[in-house]
């Protein structure tokens, strides 16, 4: 979450610097050429608002996990804050890719007066439609659609990496017509150093690093690519936690893997590398990737049902309940049957009169915990309550948002 938030924070940096640069005396740039470039450099600053959200999400989230005394409701609600962080941390790569579009494009507009500025225009339009699917997607923080883009995101990136290289190229046969080939290719190889399309190999970390794997695979177009991976033996374990906890796929492991390792081109599957594999454990969370409820098994999905009463959602608010941890993100999906049994049968009127009706005995049970305490309780103190009745009435500590799909 740290390295999160730091690449985020330098990304906003970034596009601050680039949206404030003056123009240079040719009125070429990104802030300049009469705004041409400006609905390009909003598209960036438009994402932060939703990742920065996301984040906060997250550590929220996981700040209220480490302080539930229920082991089983803290993990639920780390497993609840999984879409955001996987939107998240796909999110910020993405952006630092488009990042990474606008600082070339700023070069060829001030360094390569050859290039057409209604052609550069053209080719960004293109790569923001490459990109535009898939950021709002992970937006939405819909799982079903998060799970998706990070499915499929080693691919678009290396879509991506084509297009930077060909706009790069480009640039410099332009250059090269203008016989100013050795200004270009300064300015572009130094971008290039620093970019996020750049296919290479991650430096080796400087706490116990685990070489995954040592070979060389041919990749798209017949490039050998790299697919050598030193991660921190930290990094092994955080994700082996994550995977076997459901708060993040093991398609989500193998992506990042995939991407940050330069083998976008070259593994199409979603599973992960052997190497990763074998670091991670061969339990079955590993092994296989995460079924996302009965949908993952080809089956239609089981109906939402709120834990905590919706006709009590201001008593909820009024304990703390709003925002990221409004009583809509509290749902479980459950069979008709027995969301009929727990509350006391298929009439819910007639079930209220029932005493032990999941809503009235949650309530009652809630009330008196306040009675006893003398004061209003704490959402900490009711997720405990709410674990415990869960587990009674067998109800599965799996929480799903009521707005997603």
């Amino acid at each position: 979450m740290v390295d999160a938030k730091n690449s985020l924070d330098a990304l906003t940096g970034t596009l601050s610097r680039l949206e404030t640069r003056p123009p240079s005396f040719r009125n070429r740039g990104l802030s300049g050429v009469n705004g041409a470039f400006t609905p390009h450099l909003d598209y960036g600053s438009k994402q932060l608002p939703w990742l920065h959200g996301a984040l906060a999400g997250v550590t929220a989230a996981t700040q209220v996990a480490s302080e539930v005394a229920d082991p089983d409701m803290g993990l639920a609600l780390l497993r609840m804050s999984g879409p955001r962080l996987q939107a998240a941390l796909s999110g910020i790569m993405l952006l630092a890719a488009w990042v990474d579009f606008l600082n070339l494009s700023d070069v060829v507009l001030r360094e390569c007066p050859a290039y057409s500025v209604e052609k550069l225009v053209v080719d960004m339009h293109r790569v923001q439609g490459l990109v535009e699917p898939s950021m709002t997607a992970l937006a939405s923080a819909d799982p079903t659609r998060v799970e998706a883009v990070a499915t499929a995101l080693p691919e678009l990136m290396s879509e991506l990496t084509r297009e930077f290289h060909f706009l790069r190229e480009e640039a410099s046969r332009a250059m090269e017509r203008a016989g100013q080939v050795m200004a270009v290719t300064q300015f572009v190889e130094m971008l290039t150093m620093a970019s996020a399309m750049k296919l290479a190999l991650p430096r080796v970390p400087p706490a116990a690093p685990s070489t995954l794997s040592t070979t060389l695979v041919m990749g798209a177009n017949g490039v050998m690519v790299g697919s050598q991976v030193v991660v921190s033996a930290e990094w092994v374990e955080m994700m082996r936690r994550l995977v076997q906890a459901g708060v993040i796929s093991s398609v989500a492991v193998s992506a990042a893997v995939r991407i940050h390792a330069g083998m976008m081109m070259a593994q199409g599957s979603g599973d992960l590398p052997k190497g990763v594999r074998d670091a991670l454990g061969e339990g079955p969370e590993v092994r296989a990737m995460r079924e996302t409820g009965r949908a993952g098994a080809g089956m239609s999905e089981a109906p939402k049902h709120h834990v905590l009463p919706r006709e009590h959602r201001e008593w909820f608010e009024q304990r703390g309940f709003t925002g990221d941890m409004d009583i809509d993100q509290f749902c479980v999906r459950m069979e008709a049957a027995h969301h009929q049994a727990i509350h006391g049968g298929g009439d819910w009127r007639m079930g209220r009169m029932w005493p032990g009706e999941w809503s009235r005995m949650l309530m009652g049970a809630l009330r008196d915990a306040e009675m006893l305490a003398g004061r209003m309780l704490t959402p900490n103190e009711i997720l405990n309550i709410v674990a415990e009745r869960m587990r009674r009435y067998e109800v599965p500590m799996n929480f799903v948002s009521w707005r997603g799909r």
